[in-house]
C-alpha cells in the first residue's frame, strides 16, 4: 500500500527537527535579536531546500554522485587559496558578503558519493577498505589543511560507523591504526598550538583556568547552574554575562542548559532521540543499496554530532568546535541538515519496501 503523509511530508522525521528549531530560536532570541533573525532567514532557506531536494528523482543523485565529489574536492582547494582567515583557521569563503564553509555545505553530497562509490563494492574485503578510504583520502586531508579537527573527526566517525554497518572487520580497523599510533609523536607536533592545549585540557579540565581550560569550566558551571527548572532564558549569568564563549554556536546546549534546566536539555536529548529513531526505522525500510548506505550515513551523521558537541559542552570529549544540528547558530550547518533530509525524503519516496504494494 502506497503510504501516505501529510502534504508529502514525514512528519515523524519533522516533528523532533521542528522541536529543537524552536528550543534553539527561543534561546536565539534571548542572546542577542540579530541572531534570531538571521537564523530565521537561514530557516526559511533551509526548509525550501528541504523541499527542493525531496522531489529530486534518486537517480539524478546517483548519475551525479561522482561529479559531485569532484567538483567538492575543487571547492575544498579553492577554500584553502583564496578563503579568509578567521580564529587561526581557513575555512571559509565570502560570497556576496555571506560566509560560506564548503566543509558544511558539502556533507550531504559527499554522502551522496560515499553511497555511490560504496554501493558498487559488494565484496567487504580488507582490500575495498583501503580502496574507499583512498576514495575519502583527498577530502580528510583537504579538511585537516584549513584546519577544521572538528568536521575531520564527524568525517571519519561517520565513515568509520557506516563501513561497520556495512559489514567490515574491526580488526582492519584496528590493523589500519597501529601505523597511526607509532606516527602519533609526529601527529602531536603537526598539531597547532591551541588544538594540543585542547587535548591537554581534556585530560585535565582544571590545569589552566583562565586560559585553555576556561571554555570547558564555564560549560560546566551553565549547565550544572541550570539545575531542575533552569534560571530562565536571559536571566542566565554565564551565558548572559558572556562568561561562556561561543555561547550560540557550539556551547548552546550549556547556554539553554542554564536557561531551561534539566527539563530543556532532556526535551532536546529526546528530540534528537526521535529523530535518529525515525531514521534508523527508514534504513531498516530501504530496499536499495545505495539508498540504504545514504540513510546509515545521515544516522551516523547525526548520531556522530550530537555525540561530540553534549560530550564536549559536558567535558566529556575534547573541545574540536562541532555544532549541535538544528539547535547551534550556523546558517551553512543548517542548510547542510535540511538537504540531508531532503534528500533521505525523496529515497524514502522512491525506495521504501513499504511504498508499492505488489500483486503476485
Amino acid at each position: 500500500m502506497h503510504r501516505k503523509t501529510l502534504l508529502g511530508v514525514d512528519w515523524w522525521l519533522l516533528v523532533p527537527v521542528a522541536v529543537l528549531i524552536i528550543i534553539s530560536l527561543v534561546t536565539l532570541l534571548s542572546l542577542n535579536r540579530a541572531l534570531f533573525f538571521s537564523q530565521f532567514f537561514t530557516l526559511i532557506i533551509g526548509v525550501i531546500a528541504f523541499l527542493i531536494f525531496s522531489r529530486i528523482r534518486v537517480e539524478s543523485f546517483v548519475r551525479l554522485a561522482i561529479p559531485i565529489y569532484i567538483i567538492s574536492i575543487i571547492l575544498l582547494l579553492i577554500v584553502l587559496i583564496i578563503g579568509f582567515e578567521s580564529h587561526g583557521a581557513v575555512r571559509w569563503i565570502s560570497l556576496g558578503g555571506f560566509p560560506i564553509q564548503f566543509s558544511e555545505l558539502l556533507k550531504p553530497f559527499l554522502a551522496l558519493a560515499l553511497a555511490s562509490y560504496l554501493s558498487q563494492h559488494k565484496t567487504r574485503s580488507f582490500r575495498s577498505l583501503l580502496a574507499i578510504l583512498l576514495f575519502l583520502a583527498p577530502i580528510f586531508g583537504l579538511i585537516a589543511f584549513q584546519p577544521d579537527l572538528g568536521n575531520a573527526l564527524i568525517y571519519a566517525g561517520v565513515v568509520f560507523l557506516v563501513l561497520i554497518t556495512f559489514g567490515y572487520s574491526l580488526k582492519w580497523f584496528g590493523l589500519l591504526a597501529v601505523p597511526f599510533l607509532l606516527a602519533s609523536p609526529v601527529v602531536w607536533n603537526i598539531l597547532h598550538d591551541y588544538q594540543q592545549k585542547r587535548l591537554l585540557t581534556f585530560l585535565n579540565p582544571t590545569s589552566d583556568p583562565l586560559g585553555a581550560s576556561y571554555n570547558v569550566i564555564q560549560a560546566m558551571i551553565a549547565v550544572g547552574s541550570g539545575m531542575f527548572l533552569g534560571k530562565g532564558l536571559s536571566q542566565g549569568t554565564q551565558s548572559g554575562l558572556r562568561f561562556l564563549p561561543e555561547r550560540h554556536t557550539d556551547f548552546i546546549f550549556a547556554t539553554l542548559s542554564e536557561g531551561l534546566g534539566f527539563i530543556g536539555a532532556i526535551i532536546v536529548l529526546v528530540a534528537f532521540i526521535m529523530l535518529c529513531v525515525r531514521i534508523y526505522v527508514i534504513f531498516t525500510q530501504m530496499d536499495n543499496d545505495f539508498a540504504k548506505i545514504f540513510a546509515s550515513v545521515v544516522f551516523s551523521f547525526f548520531l556522530v554530532h550530537f555525540f561530540v558537541n553534549i560530550g564536549m559542552n559536558l567535558a566529556l570529549l575534547p573541545v574540536v568546535g562541532v555544532t549541535l544540528p538544528f539547535v547551534s547558530f550556523g546558517g551553512n550547518s543548517l542548510l547542510s541538515n535540511f538537504i540531508f533530509l531532503g534528500i533521505l525524503s525523496s529515497m524514502v519516496t522512491s525506495y521504501s519496501r513499504h511504498s508499492v504494494l505488489e500483486i503476485k
